[in-house]
């Protein structure tokens, strides 16, 4: 049936190699980092990728910035590279002077983008957007050969803070490692993880006490409560 079916493609993407939780559980991204000490509190809290954004923001950092503040960042930690619609000029430059593991973008934007088949590629799906409706991450292949297994679902505007549908993005979460992001917080990531049963979780302006500047201390808590929210599934 069904549920045999969806939990038999779960068992086959998360034993891909591809992204995964350190600890088996809820795998937890922050995202928007610029500053070490941040990087290093993630790193220490059981944070399973750190994100940083190479897009116009208060977030964005350069690629030696980036270099600099993960010299600390152990490989079972996934280094992510957060684009949106960049050029392959823009993208190259931030691969080779950063080195990510993983590249996120919108799902539009891969095929324009030459990714080395060590890069893994995690497309970000838009609420409202069409593709939700069409995609299957397990064979989805944008101008590449080889296949999504995670990708992030996530409102209209990366940043903002923006909720979305949880009992949507519950139907979307079936279909892969689907990683929620999008206004999640210390206050409500427990409850947004019981409805939306997500492989994982992004968090950027809900651990930061400033646009921009991100809080240890917030940090360390929105780490905590996923995984045990996490654990509770």
């Amino acid at each position: 049936g069904r549920d045999g079916a969806d939990a038999q493609r779960r068992s086959n993407l998360t034993g891909s190699g591809h992204a995964r939780s350190r600890s088996g559980g809820m795998f937890v991204k922050i995202c928007g980092l610029s500053q070490e000490q941040h990087v290093q509190a993630a790193v220490e809290s059981g944070a399973d990728a750190v994100g940083f954004v190479f897009a116009d923001s208060v977030r964005k950092v350069s690629p030696a910035e980036a270099v600099a503040i993960t010299i600390k960042v152990p490989g079972t930690i996934k280094k992510v590279a957060v684009m949106l619609h960049p050029s392959n000029d823009e993208w190259q430059e931030v691969l080779q002077g950063f080195g990510p593991d993983v590249l996120q973008t919108d799902a539009e934007d891969f095929a324009a983008l030459a990714v080395p088949d060590h890069v893994e590629r995690w497309p970000v799906y838009r609420e409202g957007n069409k593709v939700t409706d069409t995609f299957r991450p397990d064979t989805f292949r944008p101008g590449l050969e080889v296949p999504v297994t995670s990708f992030v679902y996530e409102g209209a505007r990366s940043g903002q803070g923006e909720t979305v549908d949880w009992a949507r993005a519950a139907e979307v979460a079936e279909r892969g490692n689907m990683i929620l992001a999008g206004g999640l917080g210390v206050a409500n990531v427990a409850e947004a993880i019981a409805i939306v049963r997500p492989y994982g979780v992004d968090v950027s302006s809900a651990v930061e006490s400033a646009p921009g500047e991100k809080d240890s201390q917030k940090i360390r808590d929105f780490i905590s409560a996923a995984k045990a929210a996490g654990n509770n599934l």
